[in-house]
């Protein structure tokens, strides 16, 4: 389901890697089927006559498997039905249908949802199921502003599931289950927003889940991450000049008030004590009165010789 605007886009694109054949968009007109663009791998493009300058594939030329249709200047004449039809190889013909009605945003008249954070990768959402009974029918829905993705509708009681999303969503879809789950492959930042999950039981009562998935950037993380770093890196470094710098002050003020404050003229009396004449003339000097002791060394005394 699409919400009417003046530009807005069908999206349409296959899931596998079968080979593209053919691909075709077609708006029901009451009970028929009018043809309004097809697109051919080797042959080109062709757009009917009534959609000339309205309708052009978005992204055909760079995927071959997005057959995406972009409207220009729509009015309240292309509120309706449509669908792509894809014709590839082996699997064979797979179409997708989408309704295009005049709404304000989808997303407006949700209430009661609950909040999930996830990084980037296969993300799943559970749900069990409140009420007892047997369960029928599961469906999952994916709500934007603008359009809401029927991602997977599961009949428990023929043990089958049907999708025609964009990507292959991993779902259980058995007999006697009391709680479902999607996996989305490879979630992005993109695939952020709302998710819905309906339940029908055997009895006609029907239970609704919301929740809203919110996918972080790796990429804006991982800056942010590296922002905080170098800030804290930068903090730490800040604090640590300002430390060394107290540290310092304080111990030369500690070691000036240790040094004792000498009088100047102690100061001069050591400046005078401590000069020396180049040339020192200073003799020891002796009182004539005082007995001076010399010490002779004692020699042995030789015999005289006898004649």
């Amino acid at each position: 389901m699409v919400s009417l605007a003046e530009n807005m886009t069908l999206e349409c694109v296959y899931p596998f890697m079968d080979n593209l054949t053919q691909a075709e968009w077609i708006k029901i007109v009451g009970k028929q089927e009018q043809s309004m663009a097809v697109f051919h791998p080797t042959l080109g493009v062709v757009i009917q006559k009534p959609y000339e300058n309205k309708v052009h594939f978005l992204n055909s030329a760079m995927a071959l498997h997005d057959m995406t249709l972009s409207f220009n200047n729509a009015s309240e004449a292309d509120v309706g039905t449509y669908y792509c039809l894809f014709l590839t190889f082996p699997q064979g013909s797979w179409q997708k249908t989408i309704q295009v009605v005049q709404s304000d945003s989808f997303e407006t008249q949700l209430r009661d949802y609950s909040n999930v954070v996830s990084s980037p990768g296969h993300v799943t959402l559970t749900y069990v199921f409140q009420m007892n009974g047997t369960v029928q029918q599961v469906t999952w829905e994916r709500i934007q502003p603008h359009q809401i993705d029927l991602l997977m509708r599961c009949n428990l009681s023929r043990g089958t599931s049907w999708s025609r999303y964009r990507k292959q969503i991993v779902t259980n879809c058995t007999q006697g289950l009391r709680s479902t789950f999607i996996i989305i492959p490879n979630a992005t930042a993109s695939d952020s927003g709302f998710y819905r999950c309906n339940v029908t039981f055997s009895t006609g009562q029907n239970e609704t889940f919301l929740r809203r998935l919110t996918i972080t950037d790796e990429k804006a993380s991982n800056q942010d991450a590296i922002a905080v770093a170098g800030g804290t890196v930068s903090f730490l470094f800040v604090i640590l000049i300002v430390t060394i710098t107290v540290i310092f002050y304080m111990r030369r003020r500690r070691r000036q008030k240790n040094v004792p404050v000498k009088n100047s003229s102690d100061t001069q009396n050591k400046g005078a004590n401590n000069y020396r004449s180049p040339i020192s003339t200073h003799q020891p000097v002796y009182d004539a009165n005082e007995d001076i002791y010399v010490n002779y060394p004692t020699f042995a005394r030789r015999p005289k010789p006898r004649y």
